[in-house]
């Protein structure tokens, strides 16, 4: 049973940074391409960032390009995303997402092309 696990939400001010954590489990991620998403309330879910498990090339949106870096560790079994100069409209509930296979990265922001969800983890920056 494969398991995403988010940990490491809370609040911080406008500048700040915070790292959230996806704990994976339930087989090897190996081949799988993990990615991270943010939701607020009544708008579509945000693609933020991904990588390949294996390593390599990493992918950003555009809002968070030069901000915020995803990273794994694989003795921890584990993907990041560190989150710097962080600004109110940052405010959202993040999301650790998993693809059994690389996805190119013209569809990377489809949430429909993602196998596993976190249950997310919420992230509040204040003015």
């Amino acid at each position: 049973q494969v398991q995403l696990v988010e940990s490491g939400g809370g609040s911080v001010q406008a500048g700040g940074s915070l790292r959230v954590s996806c704990a994976a489990s339930g087989r090897s991620f190996a081949t799988f391409l993990m990615a991270w998403f943010r939701h607020v309330p009544g708008k579509e879910r945000e693609f933020l960032a991904a990588m390949r498990w294996s390593g390599g090339n990493t992918y950003f949106a555009d809002s968070v390009k030069g901000r915020f870096t995803i990273s794994r560790d694989n003795t921890k079994n584990a993907v990041y995303l560190q989150m710097n100069s962080l600004e109110p409209e940052d405010t959202a509930i993040y999301y650790c997402a998993a693809a059994r296979s690389y996805l190119a990265a013209q569809v990377m922001g489809n949430t429909t092309a993602y196998d596993y969800w976190g249950q997310g983890t919420v992230v509040t920056v204040s003015p």
